[in-house]
């Protein structure tokens, strides 16, 4: 079977962003261990899972997007692939709360240029129709993270510690951003080839060229952005999501270690089965279902995310609630699975709401948004209130925080029924940009029709 070049660069993306994130979920995992080593409170170990890496994660975040909006996306994708893996190996370095703090601040740096840039590339080679599927298949990089961000690493940090664990997870990071660099392509730079030119790698066809377009300034864009009630909502709901997916589920692990006395290599396997699987099914679902039940009705779509987030709310409470460690499991896989629903076609939208060069710093103002106030303060809110609730409860007192969390997943959902009743006239007003990537789909012999030329 012929591999078409958007095929290929979707495969590669699946990994580049598996890496990207691997390290959130094995710091998560490993809290415990570095708690005790670094004589750490709840609340030290709520900034450095949260606002450490959110912090210059949101800074360098629309700086990247502005550059990947004009400038060489392979070339920043794969330079903050080397650095965010170079500084996920020196975290196991770490010998004080100071030198991890700023670790992990580098490597909010690193992981800034990964998902903008990635969702802009893909946008130029799936149409509106297309992108949800296409979205969905590129978030499964989560499954590979969650194989290696808590089976692996969970075996790594019982077995070697979480030093070790650090090292290990870094380095194929480094391999891909080579990989990257040496096999992509930039649109933006390749002149069309005669049909008869092979390809330049075997199996894998080359990408066309986009036909110049003026870049906007980026006045231009907040004036775009801003005026788009459906983006507003989406990034609200994106923001108070992640303060409360965030919060929740980056102490998850701790709060088994806690409440059922779980191994970190029993907790990792649980942990990656359960997570990996909830994401597979969740964002599988939700990209196919919106691109073959919905496509083109985003706001049918965005109803239906509403729904399934209030769901998530629901189970997510009863988690806490439960007595058993295997009913946990089952209410937390539901809870996950509803919530990975709404992850393709919200980020599908957000690239059919705005002109091509304008994608990549509208996906970075959302994740600017939602890492420093969900990814940032979501796990120190939750730290916080265990070290509050501790004289009441004890060991237990985690468990109580994360339960008064779980129902903001609803507010979170009150934003996308909100989108819902705006997105029609959004799309309407920009038909011209968002069709411009309609026709763009490349053939089965990587030739690029329509716009492309």
């Amino acid at each position: 079977m012929k591999v078409t070049y958007r095929q290929y660069m979707l495969g590669v993306m699946v990994f580049v962003w598996a890496f990207n994130a691997v390290d959130v979920n094995a710091l998560g995992l490993a809290m415990q261990n570095i708690k005790i080593d670094l004589h750490l409170s709840d609340t030290q170990l709520g900034v450095l899972t949260g606002i450490a890496t959110a912090l210059l994660y949101s800074i360098m975040g629309v700086p990247l997007a502005r550059w990947a909006d004009r400038g060489n996306r392979v070339t920043i994708l794969s330079l903050t692939a080397a650095v965010w893996s170079v500084l996920v190996c020196l975290c196991g370095t770490a010998t004080s709360f100071i030198q991890l703090l700023l670790l992990r601040m580098g490597v909010g740096i690193g992981e800034a240029g990964c998902m903008p840039t990635s969702q802009s590339l893909l946008a130029d080679y799936y149409t509106r129709a297309e992108r949800p599927r296409a979205m969905a298949l590129f978030l499964l990089g989560d499954v590979i993270c969650m194989f290696f961000g808590l089976f692996v690493a969970g075996w790594l940090n019982q077995l070697y510690g979480w030093r070790v664990m650090f090292g290990v997870l870094g380095l194929p990071g480094l391999l891909l951003a080579a990989l990257v660099r040496l096999t992509f392509k930039e649109p933006r730079l390749q002149k069309k080839l005669p049909e008869e030119s092979p390809a330049a790698t075997p199996g894998i066809a080359p990408p066309a060229t986009i036909a110049p377009a003026p870049t906007p300034s980026l006045k231009d864009v907040y004036v775009t952005l801003w005026t788009t009630p459906t983006f507003r909502h989406l990034l609200l709901y994106w923001s108070i999501g992640a303060f409360f997916a965030s919060g929740i589920v980056q102490w998850q692990p701790s709060f088994l270690i806690r409440s059922y006395s779980m191994s970190t290599g029993e907790l990792g396997t649980w942990m990656g089965f359960l997570y990996g699987s909830s994401i597979l099914v969740g964002r599988l679902s939700g990209g196919e279902l919106a691109s073959r039940l919905a496509a083109n009705n985003e706001r049918l779509q965005l109803k239906v995310m509403a729904l399934t987030y209030c769901l998530a709310g629901v189970c997510s409470t009863f988690i806490y609630l439960s007595p058993h460690r295997y009913v946990v499991f089952a209410f937390m896989w539901l809870s996950l699975t509803l919530t990975n629903l709404a992850f393709p076609p919200s980020l599908a939208l957000l690239q059919t709401l705005v002109p091509e060069r304008m994608r990549a710093v509208a996906v970075a103002t959302v994740y600017f948004c939602a890492a420093l106030l969900g990814n940032g303060f979501g796990p120190l809110a939750a730290g916080a209130l265990s070290d509050l609730l501790r004289p009441h409860f004890g060991e237990e007192s985690l468990r109580y925080a994360l339960m008064a969390l779980s129902p903001g997943y609803v507010w979170a959902a009150w934003y996308l029924w909100r989108g819902s009743h705006t997105v029609t006239g959004d799309l309407q007003r920009v038909v011209p940009e968002s069709q411009e990537g309609a026709d763009r789909n490349p053939d089965v012999s990587g030739k690029v029709t329509g716009v492309l030329t």
